[in-house]
């Protein structure tokens, strides 16, 4: 088999960026390189890591934390403070969502990416953002969550008291299960390895 030409690395380094190929699936591509992207090669496939219920129980901030301690889970001062911000909202009525965990390596970012980027890519693999609900009931229904995992929620950021743009994270440590905030802002930056929370779409 020929060596692969210049023109022909420069498209697959561009697919690399599109999130449609791999290091692992490198040689398939030396053999099909003039193949269209799916034909040759499949997208990633993200499956439903768990179906959580929105709009069941608590409504407001306060609520949400009462709860939340009471099932044994810390609420850092971060989220506390976008979740009493009016841009939060409970969905009205009772809806189950989807969710998919994605890393920034899997959406096609193998040196790490802006939260922007991060966001349009996965719309590009029928994710969407997550409402800013999942945050706490993510971590309200997600007890079993490992040790040392952290989950960034994928959301439209709130804006918190400090003007700072937030997003929920959900995470368990040496001191416990804990829903905390980070920043959202579009610009900054996310290493490889970090977790995202999306929902499917439908």
């Amino acid at each position: 088999m020929a060596d692969p030409t210049p023109r022909q690395m420069k498209h697959f380094w561009d697919l690399v960026g599109q999130g449609l190929v791999n290091s692992e699936n490198f040689q398939q591509y030396l053999e099909h390189p003039n193949s269209s992207p799916t034909a040759a090669i499949d997208p990633p496939e993200f499956k439903v890591f768990t179906t959580i219920l929105l709009g069941a129980g608590p409504k407001t901030a306060d609520e949400f934390c009462e709860v939340l301690e009471a099932a044994d889970c810390r609420v850092s001062d971060w989220a506390r403070d976008i979740l009493a911000k009016p841009a939060f909202k409970a969905a009205s009525e009772a809806t189950e969502v989807d969710l998919v965990v994605a890393t920034v390596r899997e959406l096609g970012f193998p040196e790490g990416a802006t939260y922007r980027e991060i966001c349009d890519q996965a719309s590009k693999h029928g994710l969407e953002l997550c409402p800013a609900e999942v945050g706490p009931q993510l971590r309200l229904q997600y007890l079993s969550q490992p040790m040392s995992e952290w989950l960034i929620i994928a959301m439209e950021p709130i804006t918190d008291s400090g003007g700072v743009l937030d997003v929920f994270g959900v995470k368990h440590d040496d001191d416990g299960r804990l829903l905390d905030a980070h920043y959202g802002d579009p610009g900054c930056h996310w290493s490889p390895d970090r977790c995202f929370v999306f929902v499917r779409r439908k």
